[in-house]
C-alpha cells in the first residue's frame, strides 16, 4: 500500500471519528461508556496510520540518499571561466593618491603608478575621479554643455546629413516611377586643444589643510568652461569650434532689425520662421544686455512677454520658450547677430574624454610660486543649420546707447 492511500484511509477515519462523536452524545453533549470505547478504538485506529505513513516517508527520504552516486558526474560541457573587467588604471584610488602627491610636490613626487598616465602630449592623464569632477562642472558652468549633443570620440568623427528629401508624386495606373536622388553631406569633428594655465603658492601647494583638489578643478573648469561657451558660440573654426553665430556655418539668419531696437513682432518673427519640429525642443539665448531690452516688451493687453521661473532651477520664459544669457553673446550692435533660437541638440560637440595635468617647471620659481597646466581636446559643430534660427541688426545701423 503506497503512502497515498494509508493517507486517504486516514482521512477516511477521521471523518468517520467525528461523525460518530455528533451522532453518540446525549442530551448532555456526552458519550456513554461503550461509545467512548468504541471512539478510542477509531482514534487508535487513526494513530497507527498516521504512524505508518510516517515511517513510510523516512524510509523513502533514506531510499533517495542511498541512491545518489558518491561523485556527482559532469554532465556540462566545461566553461572557459572569464575574467573580470580591469579597473581603469585612472580609476584606483592610488594613482589619484599619486597625482595630488605629484601635484603638491612641484612632479618632483611622481610614483611608478603615476607614469601609467603619461599622456602623448606631455604631462600626466587626470584621474577619473577629478575628471568627472571637471566635466560636471563644465556641464554646470558651460550653459551650451546643457543642451547640446556631447560625443565622446577617441579620434575624428565624420557624421553624415541628408542635404535633400525625397518628393512624392502621383502617376497614374500603370505609369513609370519617378525616382529622385538621396544627397547627403559628411561633417568632421576634430579636436582643438584648450589649454589653461594657473599659479599656486609654495605655501599653499605645501599645505596640508588646503583643499588643492577642489581649488585646481573650479579654477580648471571656471577657465576651461569659458572658454568654451565662447568658441560654441562665437568660433570661426580656426584652431577652435565653430559657433553657431558663425556667418557661414552657423545657424540661419531668419530676421534682420531695420533700427537697433527690438519689438513683439520681431520675437514672434523669430519663432515662426523655425520650422514646427525644430520648435518643440527650441530655447533662447541671448546677452543680459538683450535681455533688459526684452523684458521691457508687452502684448497688446499690456502684459509683459517676460516669464519669470515658478520653480528654482527652471530657466525663465519668453513667449512660453526657455531663455539662457551668456556673457559671451554678442551684444545688439550693427551688422552682429545677437539672439539665438531653436534646437541646441543639433550642435554635437565632439569631446576627446580626457583631460591632461602638466607642470610648468621652474618658470615661476623666482617668484615662490608653481604653476600647473590643464588641457583638454574639444571640438563643436552645428549640423543643421536650419535648427537654429539668428537675429541680427541691418549693416550700418548705429547701436543703441542702453539696449
Amino acid at each position: 500500500m503506497t503512502i497515498q492511500e494509508l493517507m486517504n484511509k486516514r482521512a477516511v477515519a477521521w471523518q468517520a471519528a467525528k461523525d460518530f462523536v455528533n451522532n453518540h452524545r446525549n442530551e448532555n453533549g456526552l458519550m456513554e461508556a461503550a461509545d467512548r470505547e468504541t471512539y478510542d478504538k477509531m482514534e487508535k485506529e487513526i494513530s497507527d496510520y498516521t504512524r505508518e505513513i510516517e515511517r513510510m516517508q523516512r524510509e523513502e527520504a533514506m531510499d533517495r540518499e542511498l541512491s545518489k552516486p558518491v561523485a556527482t558526474p559532469i554532465v556540462e560541457k566545461p566553461k572557459v571561466m572569464e575574467d573580470e573587467e580591469p579597473v581603469s588604471f585612472r580609476a584606483r584610488k592610488e594613482y589619484k593618491d599619486a597625482m595630488i602627491s605629484a601635484l603638491r610636490s612641484n612632479f618632483r613626487n611622481v610614483s611608478n603608478v603615476l607614469q601609467e598616465g603619461v599622456d602623448a602630449d606631455g604631462g600626466y592623464l587626470v584621474p577619473e575621479e577629478l575628471d568627472r569632477k571637471l566635466v560636471e562642472k563644465l556641464n554646470e558652468e558651460n550653459i551650451f554643455r546643457g543642451f547640446a549633443d556631447i560625443i565622446t570620440t577617441g579620434g575624428e568623427r565624420k557624421i553624415n546629413i541628408a542635404d535633400g528629401d525625397p518628393a512624392a508624386s502621383w502617376i497614374e495606373e500603370g505609369g513609370a516611377l519617378v525616382f529622385s536622388d538621396a544627397k547627403f553631406k559628411q561633417i568632421t569633428l576634430d579636436a582643438h586643444k584648450l589649454h589653461v594655465a594657473i599659479k599656486v603658492t609654495e605655501e599653499l601647494l605645501y599645505d596640508n589643510v588646503f583643499n588643492l583638489e577642489s581649488y585646481i578643478v573650479k579654477k580648471f573648469a571656471q577657465a576651461l568652461s569659458n572658454a568654451e561657451e565662447d568658441a560654441f558660440l562665437n568660433g570661426n573654426g580656426e584652431g577652435k569650434p565653430v559657433g553657431i553665430f558663425d556667418a557661414t556655418d552657423g545657424g540661419t539668419i531668419a530676421e534682420v532689425l531695420n533700427t537697433a531696437s527690438i519689438k513683439t513682432d520681431d520675437l514672434l518673427n523669430l519663432i515662426y520662421d523655425l520650422k514646427r519640429p525644430y520648435r518643440k525642443k527650441a530655447r533662447f539665448i541671448m546677452n543680459d544686455k538683450t535681455i533688459g531690452a526684452i523684458r521691457k516688451l508687452k502684448d497688446n493687453n499690456g502684459a509683459y512677454l517676460w516669464q519669470p521661473s515658478v520653480q528654482a532651477g527652471e530657466p525663465d520664459k519668453i513667449l512660453g520658450y526657455p531663455v539662457h544669457t551668456s556673457a559671451f553673446c554678442p551684444q545688439m550692435e550693427a551688422g552682429k547677430p545677437f539672439i539665438a533660437f531653436g534646437d541646441f541638440s543639433y550642435y554635437k560637440i565632439g569631446d576627446r574624454g580626457t583631460r591632461s595635468f602638466a607642470e610648468l617647471k621652474e618658470l615661476f620659481a623666482g617668484n615662490g610660486m608653481v604653476a600647473f597646466v590643464a588641457k583638454e581636446r574639444v571640438d563643436g559643430k552645428l549640423t543643421l543649420p536650419e535648427a537654429i534660427q539668428i537675429m541680427k541688426v541691418k549693416d550700418g545701423e548705429a547701436a543703441p546707447s542702453n539696449p
